[in-house]
Order: structure tokens, then C-alpha cells, then sequence
């Protein structure tokens, strides 16, 4: 594939990122509302006036650093709700990433795919 569109893809999720609010619904050591006993591992939410396979707005997590730049996105395969996502990952660390990463995938029925910005 060439890799002008690789750039215009991260290019593409940047400019969403800029002209949205983002959203923290999920704190960082909040329970999830389903289950209380998983804790946001990071600041979770999501970009108002988007619209992510469920029909909420796209989902983003906000790590560490100041910046929020776009790092990376992860995409998740949910058998139990059976849909799939794309979260995009925010000023995150590479602590953060992993992060996010194992709190996605410890979920019974669903799996993620990670794919880090070059």
C-alpha cells in the first residue's frame, strides 16, 4: 500500500482529534459501569459530535503526556455485543499503551488489535 496513505490516515485521525471536544466519561480508577471490580487503568471517553459502530461517539483514551497527540488506535473485536471499534489513543506512553492493551483484552469474547503510529 503506498505510504501516502498510511500519512493521510494518522493526518485524517489528527484533524478529527483537533475539531472535536473530547469527552471523559470513565476517569482513571473509576469502575466500568458493568463491572465494578475493572478500574480505568486511564482517562477514557470519547470525541463529541462523532459517531463510532455503536453509535456512540469514537472512543479515545488520554495518557500521560500533555500533548494528546494521536499515537496509536486499537481495534476491537466484541463477541458478546458483536460489533467491532476503533479507539484511538491520546498523548499515551508506551506504559500506556500497554496499558490500555491488557484492560481491553482480559474481557472474555473480546479482543483487540493495536496499531502504533509510525
Amino acid at each position: 500500500m503506498p505510504e501516502r496513505f498510511n500519512d493521510e490516515f494518522w493526518s485524517y485521525l489528527d484533524q478529527l482529534v483537533e475539531k472535536s471536544q473530547i469527552v471523559i466519561d470513565n476517569p482513571k480508577g473509576s469502575a466500568h459501569p458493568d463491572d465494578d471490580t475493572e478500574v480505568y487503568p486511564l482517562d477514557y471517553g470519547y470525541l463529541a459530535g462523532t459517531t463510532s459502530s455503536d453509535g456512540a461517539g469514537i472512543d479515545v483514551w488520554i495518557g500521560e503526556r500533555a500533548d494528546r497527540r494521536v499515537v496509536a488506535i486499537i481495534c476491537t473485536v466484541d463477541l458478546i455485543k458483536r460489533d467491532t471499534e476503533i479507539k484511538i489513543l491520546l498523548g499515551c506512553t508506551e506504559q500506556n499503551m500497554q496499558q490500555v492493551v491488557e484492560f481491553l483484552n482480559k474481557d472474555q469474547g473480546v479482543r483487540s488489535f493495536f496499531v502504533r503510529r509510525q
